[in-house]
């Protein structure tokens, strides 16, 4: 278990990423939306639990048939479509309050899935650039 993961930044933010789903999908459940509100915010809540879980119990480095952070860039690059998409819809339609704030909350949401695919991606970069494939003179 890496303990310290929590506390680092990625890790905080993956926590916030959980926390902004989980608030927004009781908002959406709260005002009896449309499924795909509800349905968009339990997914990217579950998928981004679940990758905190794979970064705190270091199972990256165990299930290495998979390059992790590109899937977590990926997963947060799409998440992010989706969410700026139906978020937009659930604040320009407004159907009630309830509505409104998970659409606003989603749409921090989305924010927060570009910043997390903006580090995970720099951390790829710069994890490549300095790589030990270097050719002798």
């Amino acid at each position: 278990v890496d303990t310290n993961y929590p506390y680092s930044f990625r890790g905080a933010l993956k926590l916030m990423r959980t926390v902004l789903a989980l608030v927004a999908f009781f908002f959406f459940l709260h005002s009896q939306s449309r499924g795909a509100y509800t349905a968009l915010a339990a997914m990217e809540m579950i998928i981004t639990a679940l990758f905190f879980l794979l970064y705190l119990l270091k199972l990256d480095k165990k299930l290495s048939w998979l390059f992790w952070p590109l899937a977590d860039v990926f997963n947060s690059v799409i998440a992010a479509l989706f969410l700026l998409i139906v978020c937009l819809f659930a604040v320009i339609i407004k159907t009630n309050n309830g509505t409104l704030a998970g659409g606003v909350f989603g749409l921090t949401l989305c924010v927060l899935c570009i910043v997390d695919a903006v580090l995970v991606f720099r951390k790829i970069r710069f994890d490549r650039s300095t790589g030990g494939n270097t050719a002798a003179k």
